[in-house]
């Protein structure tokens, strides 16, 4: 493959709402270019970009993919991103490696939530980007409302390069604003366009366009803005500089249109990706740090540099290995050598480099500063790592995911699997850092956690097709805790005779609540040998193995203070079982005694929502009973301070999501136990007693 330098090269992310047409976009972007020779369609399978197996059967884009492309000499790195907002992790990896973005709104369905998320994911790294609505061969398309949808919801700074020539099943073309000549398509030709004429009847629309353009345009600099007022008229070379000047400057966010799937349009958007986004060495130099001394550190964005690369994305396959996505920000990553991870501190050596377009792979024997590429089979290193030099270490801040919100408790269907379980999903969590896998010691459950139930689903589907295992979910038990609420003075006597040797073990024991947190406490306050030394410890792990599981619903037992106080033995017939025995006796009698009670985890919660559904949220709290602790402002939104029982949000990324449309996202962390309420606690143990007669 051709070596491009580094003004050559456009890191290019491509993000909207899911459906917009990003793979079908990204097809054509890569059929224009002549990267392939066949228009890919995601609804036949037969696209380049989404391969994967679960990607062809719901036909929707559920993997960051890299697919570059070159126009006009440059080279152009597209990495497409899934829509869909539970595979949101993939976004913002990839975003954090690209230099621009092209946004894709839908003309029929205009600015859709996760267009409005992914805008402000790219305003959190500073992109500049540009627009493309697509669709416009589509019944109701409406290029001009989704401009202005555009303009109110995402950008006010948006300005038409083009307009539609027709739309619906009259779309042919577009209406060229800069050069003021129309662009027409003939879709049997498959790729291509001729210039004409304006038609006569769309010549003021198109004036009134161009007119806005070149506003926008003299607003970038001083001279141009000395032009305008004085009625001149802007040169080509003008109007290009302006366009480039402003678009990386954030002041013009360009929106072009045209249809991916009739492939009009395309040339112009490759145009301005190339004349308008920037190269590696148009934005701000990335600071990493010395990770001896943690000084910060500029990196020079130089083949001649320190390698500095970041891993933005890991593939796991079960035969190939992982395959290993980064960006160099400095220095030459060459193939067959050795590296230095610097997050985990170890040397990689690596094999060959590849180029990764889809599913294809071309091998290159180095890829330099400012390129993106992949490597098979790297074995410590995973997503968010720094790749460098061993004697001349950077550290390149990590990416930051979102934590999971959403959780299901897997079983194996096949009691052998369990090994296999563990191995895929190990894989899997270094192929999706938005995953996490934990074994709840108390419900004894294996937790999978993610973004949402198709995340999941997804994942699930992924486990069984590259590792073989099969699994049943359920909906994760909540880890209930026992406490008692009174103190109270029990016997415990356990006593049995049989032939020969006897078991006699005799406890009295002081059982008191103790504060929220303090756990267990033993102490024994013997007095003249009552109960032998050597039995007192047979005594408290009687206590310590009985408090695994309560009376109420069979939850361990926390927060209380054992005193053993007294007691008696038979020199002949006493153990440390017939003591243990007693003392298990002693404190299931102590529990009926000591007004036992039920504890629910409460969790905090901060849910980020637009004002419009504050009153929803807050009401549907109230009704999960949750307390609201407080409100903030936050980015143009509010953020919500609460806590609730988890009992109540097992579902809560589901229910948000109902309740926001998709606009609100939480995070949820363990806070304190607290006592159910009654009503609410007799359903609890009900239930329990149920699950143990059917075990």
């Amino acid at each position: 493959m051709k070596e491009f330098g580094i003004q050559q090269l456009r890191n290019v992310g491509l993000i909207s709402h899911g459906g917009a047409g990003k793979t079908t976009l990204t097809e054509a972007m890569l059929f224009n270019s002549g990267a392939t020779d066949r228009l890919g369609r995601v609804d036949d399978g037969s696209s380049v970009i989404d391969y994967d197996p679960d990607e062809i059967k719901r036909k929707i884009t559920l993997n960051t993919t890299l697919a570059p492309c070159q126009w006009r000499g440059n080279k152009i790195n597209v990495v497409d991103t899934p829509g869909y907002a539970d595979f949101v992790g993939d976004v913002k990896g990839s975003l954090r490696v690209v230099d621009g973005a092209i946004v894709l709104v839908c003309a029929v369905s205009g600015v859709e939530v996760q267009t409005e998320k992914v805008w402000h994911y790219a305003d959190k790294y500073n992109l500049p980007r540009l627009v493309f609505v697509n669709k416009l061969e589509r019944e109701n398309a409406n290029f001009f409302k989704a401009l202005q949808q555009i303009q109110e919801q995402l950008s006010g700074k948006a300005v038409a390069l083009n307009i539609p020539l027709g739309s619906e099943d009259n779309f042919k073309g577009i209406i060229d604003l800069v050069n003021m000549q129309a662009l027409i398509y003939d879709n049997e030709k498959g790729k291509g366009f001729t210039t004409a004429e304006i038609p006569a009847e769309l010549r003021g629309e198109a004036e009134e366009y161009r007119e806005k353009l070149i506003e926008a345009i003299a607003e970038t600099d001083d001279e141009l803005v000395m032009k305008y007022l004085e009625g001149e008229s802007f040169t080509p070379e003008e109007i290009n500089a302006g366009l480039r000047a402003g678009t990386l400057a954030h002041d013009i966010v360009p929106v072009l249109c045209g249809s991916a799937l009739a492939n009009m349009g395309l040339e112009p958007l490759l145009d301005t990706v190339v004349a308008c986004l920037p190269s590696p060495g148009d934005v701000d130099a990335v600071v990493g740090s010395d990770p001896d001394t943690e000084e910060e550190v500029e990196v020079e964005l130089s083949k001649d540099g320190p390698l500095a690369a970041l891993v933005f994305k890991t593939m796991a396959d079960p035969f190939v290995g992982k395959l290993t996505y980064f960006r160099v920000y400095s220095g030459v990553f060459n193939s067959d050598s050795q590296v230095y991870n610097v997050s985990k501190k170890k040397m990689e050596r690596v094999g060959q480099l590849f180029i990764p377009r889809g599913k294809e792979q071309v091998a290159v024997r180095h890829i330099s500063a400012g390129d993106i590429g992949a490597v098979a089979r790297l074995q410590e290193t995973s997503t968010g790592d720094t790749i460098g030099e061993r004697d001349r270490p950077i550290l390149l801040a990590p990416i930051e995911f979102p934590r999971p919100s959403y959780s299901v408790a897997l079983f194996a269907k096949s009691k052998g699997d369990e090994d296999k379980l563990g191995t895929g999903l190990g894989r899997l969590m270094e192929e999706d850092p938005t995953l996490t896998v934990a074994q709840n010691t108390e419900t004894r459950e294996l937790i999978l956690s993610g973004m949402g139930d198709v995340h999941l689903d997804v994942t699930l589907e992924r486990l069984k097709r590259k590792f073989g295992v099969e699994v049943d979910t359920k909906e994760p038990k909540i880890p209930f805790r026992e406490t008692i609420r009174k103190a109270v003075k029990v016997e415990g006597r356990h006593k049995k005779q049989t032939g020969g040797h006897g078991q006699y073990g005799h406890v009295y024991i002081e059982m008191e609540p103790l504060a929220e947190g303090e756990g267990f406490v033993f102490e024994e306050s013997i007095f003249g040998g009552a109960v032998p030394r050597q039995y007192i410890p047979a005594v408290e792990k009687g206590i310590r193995e009985a408090m695994e599981e309560g009376i109420l619903a069979g939850y361990p037992v926390v927060d209380f203070k054992v005193n053993l106080y007294d007691g008696s033995y038979h020199s002949v017939d006493s153990s440390e079982m017939a003591f243990k025995i007693a003392a298990i006796q002693a404190f299931r009698k102590a529990m009926e005694e000591a007004q036992p009670v039920l504890l629910e985890p409460i969790m905090n919660l901060e849910v980020l929502v637009p004002d419009a559904y504050m009153g929803d949220v807050i009401g549907d709290l109230n009704s999960k009973r949750g307390r609201i602790l407080g409100m903030e402002p936050q980015d143009g939104e509010q953020l919500v301070k609460a806590q609730a029982p988890l009992t109540e949000l097992s579902k809560y990324a589901i229910d948000l999501r109902s309740l926001t449309q998709g606009r609100g996202s939480f995070e949820m962390s363990f806070d304190h136990y607290e006592e159910v309420p009654a009503r609410t606690a007799e359903n609890i143990i009900v239930q329990a007693q149920k699950e143990r007669e059917g075990d």
